[in-house]
C-alpha cells in the first residue's frame, strides 16, 4: 500500500474531473446545474462502494478459476465486474436525475450518465493508485478512468431516450431503452474486462485497439449529440429528437 501524496491524489482524482469538465463544455444548449453534477459525482462514488460489497457476495456463487484463465476472465469480467458495477451506476444515475426540471435534453442524459461513472471511477482509482503507486496511476487515467466515461456515455444516450419514452407514454419504448442503456455498457465494460484479465501475448495490444476504438466512437457520439442537442427537447414545443421513440410500438 503506497502513501498517497498529493501529487498521486492528484492523479488519481483530475483525469476523471477533466473528462466531465470535456462533456459538460460540450452541453451548448442549456448548462446542468453544477450542484446536480456534484450530486451525481457523489452517488457514483457511493455506488462504488456498494459494488465492491454486491461483487465480493455474488463471487460466491461461481467455481473458482486460475487467475488469468478463460473461465477467470469470463466470470470475472462480465458475471461480477461489468454486471454489478453498470447495475449500481444505473442506479445512482436514476436517482439522482430521474425527476430533475433540469433534464429536459438528450445530451443532459449524457451528461448525468458520464458524470455518475466518473464518480464510480474517481473513487475506484484512489483505490487502485493507492495499493500500486505511479504507474498505475497513469495506466488507468488513460485506459481504466476513460472506459467507465465511455460506458457512462451509452448509457446517458439510452436514458435520455427512455426518459424521453416516459414523457410520450411509450412505456414499452421505455422498457427497451432502459434495458440498453444498461446491456451496451455492460458488454463494453465486460469485454474490456476480459481482454485484460486475460493472460495471453496478444491480449495487451488487443486491449490497446479496443480502448483506442472506444475513444473515436465515444467521442464522436459526444460531439454528434452536442451539435444536434437542439432537435433533443423532451417536450412538445420544442424540435423532437432525430431517433423517434415512436418508432417502437407499445
Amino acid at each position: 500500500m503506497y502513501v498517497m501524496s498529493n501529487e498521486l491524489t492528484a492523479l488519481a482524482v483530475i483525469p476523471g474531473l477533466l473528462i466531465i469538465g470535456y462533456v459538460y463544455g460540450k452541453d451548448k444548449i442549456e448548462k446542468e446545474p453544477i450542484m446536480l453534477v456534484i450530486k451525481l459525482i457523489i452517488f457514483g462514488v457511493l455506488s462504488c462502494m456498494v459494488a465492491a460489497y454486491a461483487e465480493q457476495a455474488a463471487s460466491m456463487l461461481f467455481p473458482s478459476y486460475p487467475e488469468g484463465s478463460f473461465g477467470y476472465a469470463l466470470v470475472n469480467a462480465f458475471a461480477l465486474a461489468a454486471f454489478w458495477e453498470e447495475i449500481v451506476k444505473y442506479l445512482a444515475l436514476r436517482l439522482g436525475s430521474w425527476k430533475q426540471p433540469s433534464f429536459n435534453y438528450r445530451f443532459d442524459g449524457v451528461v448525468y450518465g458520464v458524470s455518475a461513472a466518473v464518480g464510480f471511477a474517481i473513487y475506484e482509482n484512489i483505490y487502485y493508485v493507492a495499493a500500486f503507486g505511479l504507474r498505475t496511476a497513469i495506466a488507468r487515467a488513460f485506459l481504466a478512468v476513460p472506459l467507465h466515461a465511455f460506458c457512462g456515455v451509452f448509457m446517458g444516450v439510452f436514458y435520455a431516450y427512455s426518459k424521453k419514452a416516459d414523457i410520450l407514454g411509450r412505456y414499452a419504448a421505455r422498457r427497451y431503452f432502459t434495458i440498453l442503456a444498461l446491456v451496451v455498457p455492460m458488454l463494453i465494460h465486460g469485454i474490456y474486462d476480459f481482454i485484460a484479465m486475460l493472460r495471453f501475448e496478444a491480449s495487451t495490444p488487443v486491449l490497446l485497439v479496443f480502448v483506442v476504438i472506444l475513444y473515436i466512437v465515444s467521442i464522436r457520439t459526444i460531439k454528434m449529440l452536442s451539435k444536434e442537442d437542439y432537435k433533443g427537447s423532451f417536450y412538445p414545443h420544442a424540435r423532437v429528437i432525430e431517433y423517434e421513440v415512436d418508432d417502437i410500438q407499445d
